[in-house]
């Protein structure tokens, strides 16, 4: 692998970084505190702008890297380059003292947490929380639900060789859609949808009455499917308008963001010609009726029956679209609706959106794929291939899809044995193994809330460092999707 041209690409990277660090500074003097001409955070981001800087043009002035970039480099880049935005990304945490964040593990928590868009957090109190620090965390979010190497491939034009292994590295799902013969272009295409969504859905929630600051975090924050909100009470702390807005472009971002580009070009018919739209669609619809019955039968629970089926609706949307925004808690709702949201988390989004998890796509292939194993058993002779869209599915794409699930389980799985052991026992002195297991899936498939001591309600605060580690080595595996992270560990890959 070529060790120099990697690390000189994250040295552009990090540059990058270093001027996103100073965009939340006009917040900052704008909320200025009593006893102070700025919120608080003024120079922690100043400070933390200035290291990444100093870095970043070290590594891009002083590296001299020759030849060309190979997927290896990609790889490397993409996982590497995520990783020092989170530890550059959370200096602001550390140095502006807030609130739950103790040490550099919870600021590097907290910056992975927004960049690869889960929402989990650790900092306590958000109503009180610096308005600059607020921005930072919506910020983070933004850049990393389109992807940060997509966006610099959009706008640097120094990462413009080599662009395309970038941009399969950070985008590595069963289907990519190219929508411009150059990889930049492509780019600049899906940037620009989703600046238009973003700067559409931060006008509606203006009008509503949100303030512009809220509504530009919050359009953010949903737009990047990430959940971060500027409230302790998280969207339960608004109206029911702007409950219904942020549901709709939650909705919207759980879409492949192609579709929304052939929309604005006067082609919405290709939303229904779209079997994985349609099978999205189809498990929002199916899963609110169940939920909204399933509390609404439960009888003790305030409300009247249109508003429970509208919190069903929002978490519902929520959940499986990987946001993790909370208009209820859902975890004094009957057991079967906590469990059906929990099977959400592992579906995610659709492919080319900015949800995470395992993908819609990858569900419908895998159901697919399992209905026509049993229909050989009852026909053997029968000749049938899997279609997707009407067009054959090829091997090669079955497998990676297979191959996907399965190790997206076994990470699960191997996640939580970890976690359950590293947290302290219950009162019963048992593991806690539904917040280790709800955690984990959170963290993995990039949602936010789980069950347990990790719920709508609560932080990840009270959980051990090392735990923590685990949880954000989950948010990178899961927002990479598994496979560019994985590779790194191959003894081959570093070989020559």
């Amino acid at each position: 692998m070529n060790l120099r041209l990697t690390l000189r690409v994250q040295g552009g990277l990090l540059i990058f970084l270093a001027a996103m660090l100073l965009t939340p500074l006009p917040f900052s003097l704008a909320y200025p505190r009593a006893e102070a001409w700025h919120d608080g955070a003024f120079w922690a981001f100043l400070l933390a702008s200035l290291l990444a800087l100093t870095v970043g043009v070290v590594l891009y002035r002083h590296v001299r890297a020759d030849g060309e970039m190979t997927y290896r480099e990609g790889f490397a880049i993409v996982t590497f380059g995520w990783i020092a935005y989170a530890v550059f990304g959370g200096l602001p945490y550390l140095l502006a003292e807030v609130s739950g964040i103790r040490h550099l593990v919870d600021a590097f928590f907290e910056a992975m947490s927004g960049f690869s868009t889960t929402g989990a957090t650790v900092i306590a109190g958000l109503d009180r929380v610096p308005p600059s620090i607020l921005f930072w965390r919506a910020m983070t979010q933004w850049l990393g639900g389109m992807g940060i190497i997509v966006l610099s491939l959009a706008i640097l034009p120094f990462l413009g060789v080599g662009g395309m292994q970038l941009f399969e590295a950070e985008s590595p799902g069963p289907t990519k859609d190219r929508l411009s013969p150059r990889i930049q272009d492509t780019a600049k295409v899906l940037w620009g949808v989703y600046v238009i969504l973003t700067a559409a859905e931060t006008l509606l929630l203006w009008a509503g009455g949100m303030s512009a600051f809220e509504s530009l975090c919050h359009a953010f924050t949903t737009m990047a499917t990430g959940g971060f909100s500027t409230r302790d009470a998280s969207i339960a702390a608004f109206g029911s308008y702007t409950h219904v807005v942020i549901g709709v472009f939650m909705l919207a971002a759980g879409v492949n963001f192609s579709l929304h580009f052939h929309a604005l070009r006067g082609e919405p018919g290709r939303y229904w010609r779209s079997e994985e739209f349609r099978f999205y669609l189809a498990l929002i619809a199916s899963s609110t009726a169940v939920i909204t019955v399933l509390i609404v039968l439960q009888g003790d629970l305030p409300g009247h029956p249109l508003s429970k089926l509208r919190d069903a609706a929002f978490q519902t949307v929520s959940m499986m679209t990987t946001t993790g925004y909370a208009t209820a808690d859902f975890e004094i709702w009957p057991a079967m609706a906590q469990y059906l949201l929990v099977a959400l988390m592992f579906v995610g989004g659709c492919a080319a959106s900015t949800g995470g998890s395992v993908k819609v796509v990858r569900i419908l292939l895998l159901s697919k794929h399992a209905f026509l194993q049993l229909s050989r058993l009852i026909h053997p002779h029968e000749v049938r291939s899997l279609k997707l869209d009407h067009k054959p599915v090829s091997r090669e794409v079955m497998q990676s899809v297979l191959g996907f699930f399965a190790l997206f389980i076994a990470i699960f799985v191997l996640g939580s044995l970890v976690l359950a052991g590293l947290l302290p026992p219950g009162a019963d002195g048992r593991a806690d193994l539904v917040t280790a297991g709800t955690a984990v899936i959170s963290a993995l498939g990039n949602i936010g809330p789980g069950l347990g001591t990790v719920g709508p309600t609560e932080t990840y605060a009270h959980l051990p460092a090392a735990g923590k580690l685990v949880l954000a080595a989950c948010m990178l595996v899961g927002r990479l999707e598994v496979f560019t992270v994985l590779v790194l560990f191959f003894p081959s890959f570093w070989r020559k």
